[in-house]
């Protein structure tokens, strides 16, 4: 058996998320603790008592799914004996969930995670204003099949693919103009649907540049080491270790296509067989068995979810 370890994105945050961690293990409540500090604002209180649309402002989601993540990883570690390098072959975090994993593989402090998170959440809603920016999930088609329908889409306007995330699903994001547009064209394409996503911001296409000079900017100052297990990047599906390239393929992140899809494809090709997603909800669990039928997967993120899975973990 070989494991990785995989950190959801934005979309799986809840209203009490995490609270029955922080109640069960001390080490998870330091987590949160830690997290209000870095951030200056009770964060945890949100977390825990809501309300659900102040959680899902993206400047809260995005450090609040970090916590929780970080918060299971202390007490795997701390509690229950897990060791990363022995024991995890590598990472990986669907979008902000790639900060995740970086702190969990100790190339981020908690705190510099929390604070990077915060600003990226703040930067991205920033970059594009209000209504002028869209995003629309696109099922029944490929990667390929996507990519002719943004650009058929696009007629002058941006229309890019931001999440290629299983064979039968792919985002668009850009101009709403062009998103509006997508269902219509894609007809042509055999597009069975395209569901338009409640998002604040078009994530992961080029009207986001503003955002990612920010986090260029940002990163500068932050300390990365390299970690203790590969992180396999976004933008790559591949595995990174040095803390520079770090830096810059999370620059590129912001704008580019996450490619969770051929992430999972890498891992299971390095030899993983079983998948754990660390953290809020089961999103990751279940497009990893429409990515590759031969993972296991199960999810990490309540005190019963640890209790199950220390036996997987030999813990």
């Amino acid at each position: 058996m070989a494991i990785a370890f995989v950190f959801p994105g934005q979309g799986s945050q809840t209203v009490g998320m995490g609270k029955a961690l922080a109640i069960n293990f001390p080490a998870a409540k330091a987590v949160f603790d830690e997290v209000d500090e870095a951030l200056g604002q009770k964060l945890s209180q949100i977390m825990w008592e809501g309300p659900q649309e102040t959680l899902t402002l993206t400047e809260n989601a995005q450090p609040a799914l970090m916590a929780h993540s970080l918060a299971v990883m202390r007490v795997l570690e701390q509690e229950k004996g897990l060791d990363l390098a022995r024991q995890v072959q590598c990472v990986a975090g669907h979008s902000l969930g790639e900060y995740s994993a970086l702190a969990a593989a100790g190339a981020f402090t908690i705190a510099d995670a929390a604070r990077l998170l915060k600003l990226r959440g703040q930067s991205m809603q920033k970059a594009v204003p209000v209504g002028q920016g869209a995003m629309a999930a696109l099922l029944g088609v490929g990667l390929d099949v996507a990519r002719k329908i943004a650009a058929d889409a696009a007629q002058g306007d941006v229309c890019d693919i931001a999440n290629d995330n299983e064979p039968t699903q792919v985002v668009l994001s850009g101009h709403k103009t062009a998103i509006d547009r997508v269902a219509e064209v894609g007809k042509a394409h055999g597009l069975r649907r395209a569901i338009p996503l409640p998002v604040s911001a078009p994530f992961h296409c080029r009207l986001l540049k503003p955002a990612a000079d920010a986090m260029a900017e940002a990163l500068a100052k932050v300390e990365v080491k390299a970690p203790k297990v590969p992180v396999i990047a976004n933008v790559l599906a591949a595995p990174i270790t040095d803390p520079a390239e770090i830096k810059q393929r999370l620059v590129e992140q912001v704008t580019g296509t996450v490619r969770w899809r051929e992430c999972v494809l890498a891992m299971a090709a390095a030899g993983v067989t079983d998948l754990f997603e660390i953290g809020s909800g089961k999103v990751l669990t279940g497009l990893a068995g429409r990515i590759d039928k031969s993972l296991k997967a199960q999810a990490i993120g309540t005190p019963a979810d640890i209790d199950a899975s220390l036996a997987a973990l030999k813990l």
